[in-house]
């Protein structure tokens, strides 16, 4: 299919490590050949989507991230306003997007993240993509806030779990949203981070009945999948990579309804 005339935006939703699932969106997109224009990401989507706007393979991103453990990520520091300090994301970010800047990525990006004391949606779009995306997963208690131009930033998901308007204001013809969230089922909480985690999950499912509705959205079943581990990081992947393929009949569909209305003028 020819997309030349259509522009194709991504919203990627937050998940922490369920995150893993956009990548399979992202392969069987590229396998298909459907070329993302723009990508609007929330927490974990921020860090796919910044890694994907730099230039990264999402094969290659794939195995990476399935080879990589929660010691990584995981820096504790002195719980004074969040009990992980970031750090080791932000080298982590550098390092797979090249440490480059907005400014410098192959298709335009945006990151979504929550002024907490203005209780304001903040879309970043400038600047260094490492510490954005550091901004926009900063789940509240877990992460330590990060300072921002006089702002203190926290996980976006507080504020817009998908950013579809995001995307949307981008200039996107077509929106296509990943939510990596679970709706239902049972969830195995088994310490601190859990709680917190789950808490701001189940929060966020309050908000988004009021957001934008994406053309086509994409909702893996990960229920199961822990969000604080690395261990079923392969399964996550591939239930990704089957909810993409599931629907590509949709998004050819909606791809195929602006191609008509353009050429009909």
């Amino acid at each position: 299919m020819n997309c030349d005339n259509v522009k194709i935006g991504l919203a990627l939703g937050g998940g922490f490590f369920r995150g893993i699932a956009h990548i399979g969106v992202l392969q069987v997109l590229a396998e298909n050949k459907i070329p993302i224009s723009m990508v609007a990401g929330t927490s974990i989507g921020s860090a796919v989507g910044a890694a994907y706007a730099a230039g990264a393979d999402p094969f290659m991103l794939g195995k990476l991230v399935c080879a990589c453990s929660e010691n990584m990520f995981y820096d504790v520091g002195m719980p004074r306003m969040g009990l992980i300090k970031g750090e080791k994301i932000v080298a982590f970010m550098r390092t797979i997007t090249g440490n480059k800047s907005f400014e410098q990525t192959k298709i335009p990006f945006a990151a979504v993240a929550c002024d907490i004391e203005r209780g304001e949606k903040i879309v970043l779009s400038q600047g260094n993509l490492a510490q954005a995306v550091r901004a926009s997963v900063s789940v509240p208690g877990v992460f330590r806030p990060v300072e921002y131009e006089g702002r203190l930033l926290v996980d976006g998901g507080v504020m817009e779990r998908l950013p579809v308007s995001v995307v949307r204001d981008m200039g996107a013809d077509v929106t296509i949203a990943v939510d990596v969230g679970a709706r239902t089922g049972s969830y195995s909480v088994r310490n601190t981070v859990d709680v917190m985690m789950r808490a701001l999950e189940l929060m966020e499912y309050q908000v988004i009945a009021s957001e934008t509705p994406p053309d086509v959205l994409l909702h893996p079943e990960l229920h199961h999948i822990t969000m604080t581990s690395l261990s079923q990081a392969q399964e996550c992947l591939e239930r990704g990579r089957g909810e993409a393929t599931y629907h590509l009949p949709e998004i050819f569909a909606a791809i195929e309804a602006v191609q008509r209305k353009k050429e009909a003028g």
